[in-house]
């Protein structure tokens, strides 16, 4: 698991060209990196966000009130709202960017840093997937706020607590660019105040530091197993390919439950996490929890792929140049 081949026995060419090398931050151009980062980022955001609308209109609504499914949710919005329903509150998601850049940073520095005293790569997965996410949830969760209000509007606009009250013109379009936006954030603020923008804010890191926790060494797990079984002249960017789909089916299935809570707490605006558990369950019983599990795992396939060969594709691009030949791909 090691990136570099110094520490190999001479011997294992074939089981060296098998292994995964994992990418560690000592080996990146930190100028590439974070230049390429933005741009390919942001393609990722663009490509899974509708699946991200559709999952919060699910796990919000009551039952099956509106939607019947994914697929019939997808249905509904563009038939009723056009492409632009998918895209709702996009603009303001945009400014996730920077917490992205900032889980990325710190998920390689703190693997660095657990390397110091550990070698176990699942160690270093858990421990920086964790830590990453908590540093991100901090700067994520008011974006993520605003953002599912205006994924509400729509269909789904009677089960948000605000309608942005602004000028539509005939087109349907905001006569002023993040009108809808600036008429939350009032909304918001005038009912809730500073800590209104942080609202399930202890929901978000229950839900997403698990969830990387459990993605980051299940991805390097599955992997491994895939390249034991792959012939030694495989691709590793296409067995990374398929792993992420795999670990974000898993990751996903173990956290779902938590991020239902996490979605009504934030839209429906409750203060308890118990008490939206109990309340969960007494209106839907235990399948409840399981409330867009289907949209999370269905969109994870192309997702995580994106997610995966985005990601990959960023480090090899910022490989120090030194170290692109001691590579094998």
């Amino acid at each position: 698991m090691s990136p570099s081949n110094e520490d190999a026995p001479s011997g294992g060419t074939n089981q060296q060209k098998r292994n995964i090398q994992i990418i560690e931050w000592e080996d990146l151009d930190k100028k590439k990196f974070y230049s390429f980062g933005v741009f390919i980022t942001l393609s990722i955001r663009a490509t899974v966000y509708p699946a991200t609308l559709i999952r919060t209109r699910l796990q919000v609504q009551r039952g099956k009130s509106l939607y019947a499914g994914t697929f019939d949710a997808f249905v509904k919005i563009l038939q009723s709202e056009g492409v632009r329903g998918l895209y709702r509150g996009f603009m303001v998601n945009t400014f996730t960017l920077i917490s992205g850049q900032a889980y990325i940073t710190t998920y390689e520095l703190v693997r660095k840093y657990v390397s110091k005293y550990c070698d176990d790569n699942t160690v270093k997965s858990v421990v920086a997937g964790g830590v990453a996410s908590m540093v991100a949830q901090s700067i994520t969760v008011p974006i993520d706020v605003v953002s599912q209000q205006l994924m509400m509007q729509g269909q789904g606009e009677h089960l948000s607590r605000f309608r942005p009250n602004v000028r539509w013109d005939a087109a349907g379009k905001s006569k002023r660019l993040f009108g809808p936006t600036r008429s939350i954030v009032a909304q918001i603020f005038a009912a809730d105040g500073l800590p209104g923008f942080y609202r399930g804010a202890l929901a978000s890191l229950l839900t997403y530091i698990p969830n990387s926790a459990v993605w980051w060494p299940f991805y390097h797990f599955y992997a491994e197993q895939l390249s034991n079984l792959a012939p030694s002249d495989c691709p590793h960017l296409v067995l990374q390919a398929m792993a992420g789909p795999l670990a974000a089916a898993t990751a996903s299935t173990v956290t779902n439950p938590m991020d239902v809570i996490r979605a009504r707490v934030q839209v429906e605006g409750r203060s308890s996490i118990t008490e939206t558990f109990r309340q969960l369950i007494k209106e839907e019983g235990l399948w409840g929890m399981t409330k867009g599990l289907s949209a999370r795992i269905i969109s994870s396939t192309p997702t995580a792929i994106v997610m995966v060969v985005g990601y990959e594709s960023l480090k090899k691009l910022s490989l120090r140049p030194e170290l692109v030949d001691s590579r094998h791909w």
